[in-house]
């Protein structure tokens, strides 16, 4: 027996199906929320590889630096195979290397791995395209163009793939510390004014940070473990500005640098900069809430205001169907 149908679709199905779709959803949330991992781990791992790395280079012996620099063997045969087929370029390699260090990707190795996987997708996914839509005939009602378009968007989508994921990552990543750098900043105020050294500074705001913006947290933490290794702390500072992403973290290192060769003082400077970067994150929330209205409208009227038709003239509809029928 037919249930009630509204406009010939049929109300029992359409409901089944939200109600599906309602439980699918309870059962991934419930899912991810028992299955979160505490990130703090990752990170401290992270980091205390970094200063193995670092004390590596200047307190053991070659062996063991090799040991410890050369961890990735995956990575090392991969590298292996794209010098064998003369794929490996020293500015495609630094350049990949920088775009997985702003994503929070530590291992320098996996920039092998990325620029594997731009050469192996298209041709393993693509070929598979390829022989689907020409050999297998998939679409048999599309043109010649269409199918073209469809390769030729398969195989650029499978090479752009890689340079997406990490763009989207470090784009998540930027927007996460520039969030939390005028917090930092103020802090980093503070421990100068009570008069503790630039990388007891970092070491202290990177705890003070590590919960509400562990991304920043990490960032500093890092920091103050290289001004305390590397013999010439400017490069510690540089290392920060191209591991974020930002023309803000730029400026903080410029006025770090400057700090340290000249001897100005530091505070006065960090709150100059504090106060800049909280009205340009007002300014930001502004331009937000003043895109708001423009941006609502669009949902409003694809999905709030059909919902309430259906549930203000639902009734009446199938009332008037069982008379008329």
């Amino acid at each position: 027996m037919a249930g009630p149908s509204v406009m010939g679709i049929d109300v029992t199905m359409v409901a089944t199906g939200l109600a599906a779709l309602a439980t699918l959803s309870v059962m991934t949330a419930i899912y991810a929320a028992t299955t979160v991992r505490d990130p703090m781990a990752k990170r401290v791992k992270a980091l205390n590889e970094r200063r193995e790395q670092l004390k590596a280079g200047i307190v053991a012996s070659t062996s063991k630096r090799r040991k410890i620099t050369n961890k990735n063997e995956a990575a090392d045969k991969v590298r292996n195979v794209l010098s064998s087929l003369k794929m490996l370029q020293d500015e495609q390699v630094v350049k990949a290397q920088s775009k997985l260090m702003q994503a929070g990707i530590r291992s320098k190795d996996l920039a092998f791995v990325v620029i594997f996987a731009r050469f192996v997708l298209p041709v393993v996914i693509g070929g598979f395209v390829i022989v689907g839509v020409y050999v297998l005939d998939w679409f048999p009602e599309w043109g010649a163009i269409k199918k073209y378009l469809f390769v030729a968007g398969a195989l650029i989508g499978c090479y752009k793939a890689p340079d997406i994921w990490l763009g989207n990552k470090i784009s998540k990543r930027s927007a996460a510390i520039r969030k939390g750098l005028p917090d930092a900043l103020d802090l980093l105020v503070i421990c100068a004014e009570a008069g503790l050294t630039v990388d007891a500074a970092f070491n202290r705001v990177a705890k003070e940070l590590s919960k509400a913006y562990p991304e920043l947290g990490d960032e500093f933490a890092l920091t103050s473990i290289e001004l305390g290794f590397l013999t010439d702390r400017r490069t510690a500072f540089e290392n920060l500005a191209k591991r974020i992403d930002l023309e803000a973290v730029r400026g903080v290192v410029t006025t770090m640098i400057q700090t340290e060769k000249y001897g100005t003082p530091l505070a006065s400077a960090l709150r100059v900069l504090s106060a800049e970067f909280r009205n340009q994150r007002m300014m930001r929330a502004e331009e937000k809430a003043a895109r708001l209205p423009a941006i609502m409208s669009v949902p409003l009227i694809l999905f709030i205001l059909p919902t309430l038709f259906i549930v203000i003239l639902g009734p009446a509809a199938c009332s008037l169907s069982d008379v008329f029928s």
